[in-house]
């Protein structure tokens, strides 16, 4: 069977370090500890290395180096992720202030990822911008992308148990 195709945005690089959120913070490192266990392919982009970049200097090193310690394929920009990011604000998806959480979405997407991993309930996590992402996906024909917070990826398999 192939391995699902995670996209990581910045968000799941960061809460990493987030001290003041303990559950998304160990949700992350759990996650990081199957990727780097090869139970997934992972995925980021332009627009996750530009805002590590843009953090501070003693933070900067240290997510480049959790990035460091699982092996990933970088999106690059390309006119396809941005015109699908552009597709997106004018659908209403997601507004023109969240271009980097479009083009988190839109890399994703044309790099045929399964599933977008983010803690950004605000813009990526949200039914309303689910629903608009795999009507895009649908529309323009694309693969159908999921959306979800890490715990998702991370629970035990209970089934056994009902």
């Amino acid at each position: 069977m192939n391995k699902l195709k995670l996209y990581l945005d910045t968000s799941i690089i960061s809460h990493l370090e987030q001290m003041g959120k303990p559950n998304e913070q160990a949700d992350c490192h759990k996650l990081f500890e199957k990727i780097r266990g090869g139970e997934y392919d992972v995925y980021i982009s332009y627009v996750t290395t530009r805002e590590i970049d843009d953090c501070p200097e003693q933070l900067r090193a240290v997510l480049r180096g959790h990035l460091d310690s699982i092996s990933y394929t970088k999106i690059d920009e390309t006119e396809e992720v941005i015109d699908f990011a552009e597709k997106l604000i004018a659908a209403g998806v997601l507004k023109k202030r969240s271009l980097d959480d479009c083009q988190h979405i839109a890399a994703a997407v044309t790099a045929k990822c399964d599933i977008v991993v983010s803690l950004n309930f605000r813009h990526i996590v949200n039914p309303k911008t689910s629903k608009g992402v795999r009507t895009i996906c649908f529309n323009e024909g694309y693969k159908i992308i999921d959306i979800y917070p890490p715990k998702s990826l991370i629970e035990e398999d209970n089934e056994d148990d009902l």
